[in-house]
Order: structure tokens, then sequence, then C-alpha cells
């Protein structure tokens, strides 16, 4: 599992069905600053973004976190 996947499934593990976008990797609290949040849409369907994380149980540490678990169990499969 690369830093991408593992990125979006801490996401989704902490709330699901959140709606975001970014270029590269997620790797750092500045790389998670850069995120574009959807909050809404406009009248023609056009995401409505802030760089400001709207979800109080999404932080760069709880994301951290969660990806640091993923990474953990990927290596204890990989031992068996």
């Amino acid at each position: 599992m690369d830093n991408i996947d593992k990125f979006f499934k801490a996401v989704s593990i902490l709330k699901s069905n959140v709606g975001l976008s970014f270029f590269g990797e997620i790797t750092s609290q500045s790389d998670f600053n850069k995120i574009d949040w959807v909050t809404g849409e406009d009248i023609n369907g056009i995401a409505i973004t802030t760089n400001t994380c709207p979800h109080s149980e999404i932080t760069w540490a709880k994301v951290k976190e969660e990806m640091d678990k993923l990474w953990n169990l990927a290596i204890v499969i990989l031992k068996n």
C-alpha cells in the first residue's frame, strides 16, 4: 500500500464520504494544509473547496496515526 492509498484509507477510517483533492503525496502537516476540502457545490455543480479541513475529527495528527497503523499492519502481514 503506497502513501496515497494509506492517506485515503486513513481519512475514510476517521470519516466516510469526505470530498477532497490534492496534488502529490500527503506526508506532512504542510502537505495536509494544501488539501482542497469539498464543503459543497455551487449552482453549476462545481465543488466549493477550502484549505481548512471542515471536519473536526480529521487532523494531520489523527491521519498520520492511522497511516502509521496501516504501515505497521502491512509489515506484520509481510512478516507472516
